[in-house]
């Protein structure tokens, strides 16, 4: 099944559009558990432009998202610390949906179902381009990073370890 040059509008992109952002997009086959480094291997993108978004909660159960490198993992006890947090631990699968309003593997921090706070791994401020998930598995579309700052207010913290 060959893919389509265009995806039909998601929150995501209808939430980049009406902030006037320029995006491109870039559909791939989606693949259970493959992660931003299998979309950025099937694309042909470094998966250190790769970003991925994922839900996380405190100890409270308060959630957030944190923007990482495809090829890094977060220290949540770093993340925490940076945060004012005493825990931060990913949400499971139906929680993350349930908060983003997208399916865990499509989740996008644009046009998400709640406003959450949004932390962004510094490193990825300083990338030239970023592909980051457009709203749908299957689905990124490349911006400028500083979009995560000017359109989600994302907060730059270091909380990345490699692998």
């Amino acid at each position: 099944m060959a893919k389509k040059d265009h995806v039909s509008e998601t929150p995501a992109t209808a939430r980049l559009r009406a902030c006037g952002v320029d995006f491109t997009e870039h559909p791939y086959e989606y693949v259970e558990h493959g992660g931003a480094e299998h979309s950025a291997q099937v694309l042909g993108f470094d998966p250190f432009s790769v970003v991925k978004t994922l839900v996380m909660e405190d100890e409270k159960a308060r959630p957030l998202l944190v923007l990482m490198h495809g090829n890094r993992k977060v220290s949540t006890k770093n993340l925490a610390r940076q945060v004012g947090a005493k825990s931060i631990e990913p949400c499971k699968p139906e929680v993350a949906n349930r908060h983003s309003g997208y399916l865990v593997g499509g989740t996008s921090p644009f046009g998400t179902r709640k406003e959450m706070p949004v932390y962004v791994e510094e490193t990825i401020l300083g990338l030239p381009r970023i592909c980051i998930n457009g709203g749908r598995r299957g689905f990124l579309v490349g911006i400028e990073p500083k979009v995560l700052v000017d359109v989600l207010g994302a907060t730059p913290v270091h909380c990345a370890l490699d692998g």
